[in-house]
């Protein structure tokens, strides 16, 4: 868990007892959840350099005229080792002067800075939809904050600035099975029981930055059948190290033990490339596109192409 900074006491920065990046952290609070009397609740063997399901800490914001309604945050860092971990395609993602991460409805989550290990990122809950622009703006803050704290805890990088822009929320569509996801020449074959185009919709996050995302769903459902996701922020995922991979399509090489996740070097940087796919209720339980490993060329070919990537399929 990341030391929020943060403590029962007055809620004007002026008039803040903390010293350090406690009066940014309250700040960032308010920008989150709004005006109000902070308190915090911390986990009895609390350590503010700990990553585990036991260690927690939450900030709470008390306002109305008796301080009787409240809005809570919780906090935590945690270790992505999946490059399709919190690559939701609803997400606003933001990667700006160091400050890189993502509002997801219910919260949002930033990298640690440059120069600390990857694949920790700082996660803030709100339980609110994060879609309208004041709230998701300050929820990104409050993210880049905790991150910048953490970071200070473990003596790597320092705290960037807040992002100033994220990209637009990804849209619900009907999906285009001659250019799948948005990405252009991502034809795909589906399954001849798929005869029923309004079973289904895919959903694309609007940039590649930090992350890349698009589902497909079961429209009955709701459940995605199918996943792809880009990592084009080499610290965003904690991979094996390079030359610990074998070979899987073209020029990349398998990331991990799940056959989920693929490697590639795109104009000098690491990029990682997931696919997944489950059953289709619909379908009985079948796949929605069979053919998976002509399936994932397609998708690394045309994925690659649309971030400017080398080829990475012959």
């Amino acid at each position: 868990m990341v030391h929020p900074g943060f403590t029962t006491g007055p809620v004007a920065p002026s008039t803040s007892p903390f010293a350090g990046p406690a009066p940014r952290a309250t700040d960032a609070v308010h920008a989150a959840l709004g005006p109000g009397r902070i308190s915090e609740e911390k986990s009895p063997d609390y350590s503010p350099t700990a990553v585990g399901r036991n260690q927690y800490c939450s900030a709470k914001v008390s306002f109305g005229l008796f301080g009787d309604t409240e809005q809570s945050v919780s906090f935590g860092i945690s270790v992505v080792r999946s490059a399709g971990a919190e690559s939701r395609p609803g997400a606003r993602l933001f990667a700006e002067h160091g400050a890189v991460g993502a509002v997801t409805p219910g919260g949002a989550w930033a990298l640690l800075p440059e120069g600390c290990p990857a694949g920790l990122q700082a996660s803030v809950g709100t339980g609110h939809d994060g879609k309208d622009g004041d709230h998701a703006q300050g929820t990104a803050r409050l993210a880049v904050e905790l991150a910048g704290l953490a970071a200070k805890d473990r003596n790597c990088g320092s705290t960037p600035p807040a992002p100033r822009t994220l990209s637009p929320a990804g849209a619900e569509q009907p999906v285009d099975w001659n250019n799948l996801c948005g990405l252009p020449g991502m034809a795909v074959t589906k399954a001849p029981e798929a005869d029923h185009e309004d079973w289904y919709r895919q959903q694309a996050t609007t940039a590649f930055s930090p992350v890349w995302s698009c589902e497909v769903t079961d429209k009955p459902t709701g459940r995605p059948v199918a996943s792809f996701v880009v990592v084009t922020e080499p610290r965003a995922v904690d991979f094996p190290p390079e030359g610990e991979h074998s070979t899987a399509f073209g020029r990349s090489s398998w990331a991990g033990s799940s056959n989920e996740d693929v490697v590639a070097l795109c104009q000098g940087r690491r990029t990682y490339f997931h696919y997944e796919e489950r059953p289709a209720p619909a379908l009985r339980s079948q796949r929605l596109l069979p053919g998976t490993e002509a399936v994932r060329t397609r998708f690394l070919s045309a994925a690659g192409k649309a971030i400017g990537c080398e080829p990475i399929i012959p």
